[in-house]
């Protein structure tokens, strides 16, 4: 799906709010001066299911300051059973040979012209995962069609976040970090250290590593070795945000590979430049290091202070600004609810990350589907989609009690989902939908709730995600359990927000 033209409404306003500047609020410092600039920069966000591109110019007669001039996402369908020799059942993977096809689709679909005009090229990507690759041999250039693109050559598969294979004994047997971070499975340490202790050959094949969109930015720039920002630093576990450094001694102790662990950058800083040309890119164009795509789609949204952001996609988080100054406590606490991870400018956002968002209707919906196949009947997954959630719109209250963790979290890992309250009037499609979505944003208010919010000072919720915006039932209990005025429809971008971080570099002309 491709967009053109139009302000953005994702983007975040340069108006000053109350008690500071835009600057104290969102992240790096803004320069209304430059905003003149006839240059464009290009955002990528390089998700769990999909890939989008967004190119983004100066509009100093919007609001927002900035225009999205034209979008595109495609699918990735990179799901792939695990590669290494030693598999376990809760592993979850992806081909980087689709995400990278995704991503040129995308870049193919853009204007040509416009691409030619683009200044910089800010990067943001599914947080905690790890990849790998040989350096000097991890893609190859190629001619494809009318434009040089790069094709993965010497890499491994993307273990993701989402990857379970680091159970609750495994991690208690690892060394406690010097962060306020816990280790958690999915994290790019973890799985690591569980790669070491079950497939140690298969680790040795490799001599870089990095997420998914450091891997991007590395063969976009020709980098010997990966640099990654302090936010994708900190996804991976064993990094002290305070220090800015990796608990190196520690790891090395236990015998984990830390010549794998990449070069740790600030976020609005530039890795390099592009090597080649690349559709109409020009060689020599600014990249920035890599972003969480967290803290990207954060920075699309949050225009005050007192905005809480609510996303919900695959996933959800529930995410706050914490003051300036704030530093969390040093000593992890694995079964604390509530993550504290870097933002910009050393500051932090408060976050609620929960495993199961989307996610979980998108399991129930399969659920439905396979029930209907094994009955003989063949159903569309987008039609019992829209008629569930039509069925439940109508169905405004119900006793059923659904506790939707089907995937665990990462501080109750060994949690699974349950349904309480059973009784022989609640058990028609529009209750179970009703109660399922319930208990979704439950989920999420047990681990950030509404009273904690008021007491930091939030005053209005800023709902988002592909899972919040099609589907009205989410948002009625969303309302239903955070009193505050909730906006829905803020189309929370991390594509957007990557290429503002990096066109605000460039409007400050801050040189790497």
């Amino acid at each position: 799906m491709c967009r053109r033209g139009g302000p953005a409404s994702a983007t975040r306003s340069l108006v000053k709010g109350e008690g500071g500047s835009a600057s104290e609020v969102a992240g790096p410092t803004r320069s209304p001066m430059a905003m003149a600039t006839p240059s464009v920069t290009l955002g990528i966000d390089l998700g769990t299911t999909s890939v989008k591109a967004a190119l983004v110019e100066a509009a100093p007669g919007h609001p927002s300051g900035f225009a999205v001039l034209a979008s595109c996402v495609r699918a990735t369908r990179a799901e792939v059973a695990a590669q290494s020799a030693a598999t376990a059942p809760q592993a979850r993977e992806q081909d980087v040979n689709r995400i990278i096809q995704a991503l040129n689709e995308c870049l193919a679909a853009l204007p040509q012209q416009a691409l030619r005009k683009v200044c910089g090229i800010g990067v943001s990507g599914q947080m905690h995962g790890v990849m790998f690759w040989k350096t000097g041999q991890g893609c190859e250039w190629t001619e494809g069609g009318a434009a040089r693109v790069f094709q993965p050559r010497a890499v491994s598969q993307l273990v993701t976040w989402q990857d379970g294979r680091c159970s609750s004994e495994f991690l208690a047997s690892l060394p406690q970090p010097e962060s306020h971070l816990s280790v958690a499975t999915g994290f790019g340490c973890a799985t690591i250290f569980w790669l070491l202790k079950n497939s140690p050959e298969f680790l040795k094949s490799y001599d870089a590593a990095g997420t998914i969109h450091d891997y991007v930015v590395a063969m976009l720039c020709g980098l010997p070795r990966p640099r990654m920002s302090d936010q994708n630093a900190a996804s991976w576990g064993y990094f002290n945000t305070r220090s800015q450094t990796w608990n190196v001694e520690i790891l090395r102790a236990s015998g984990f590979p830390v010549h794998l662990l990449p070069d740790v950058a600030q976020p609005t800083s530039v890795a390099g430049r592009t090597s080649q040309a690349w559709f109409e890119i020009p060689k020599g164009t600014q990249v920035g290091v890599a972003l969480g795509d967290l803290q990207a789609s954060v920075y699309s949204c949050m225009a005050q202070r007192t905005d809480a952001v609510l996303n919900m996609s695959t996933s959800a988080q529930l995410v706050a600004a914490m003051p300036s100054g704030f530093q969390p406590a040093q000593t992890p606490d694995p079964a604390a609810p509530v993550a504290y991870f870097p933002y910009f400018d050393r500051t932090y956002l408060a976050v609620a990350a929960s495993l199961n968002g989307g996610n979980v209707l998108a399991t129930f919906v399969h659920m439905l589907v396979q029930w209907m196949a094994d009955l003989g009947l063949e159903i569309e997954e987008s039609t019992v989609y829209s008629r569930m959630i039509q069925v439940a719109a109508q169905q405004r209250d119900t006793c059923l009690t659904i506790t939707p963790t089907v995937l665990g979290e990462r501080h109750l890992p060994d949690q699974l989902a349950s349904v309480t309250r059973i009784s022989s009037s609640d058990l028609s499609l529009g209750h179970v939908t009703r109660a399922l979505c319930r208990g979704i944003v439950q989920n999420l208010h047990s681990m950030l709730p509404f009273q904690q919010l008021k007491e930091w000072g939030v005053e209005r919720v800023v709902g988002s995600g592909s899972a919040l915006s099609r589907n009205e039932v989410l948002q009625q209990e969303v309302q239903r359990a955070f009193p505050f005025p909730v906006s829905f429809g803020q189309e929370v971008d991390a594509a957007a927000g990557a290429a503002l971080v990096m066109f605000q570099r460039n409007l400050n002309q801050k040189e790497p």
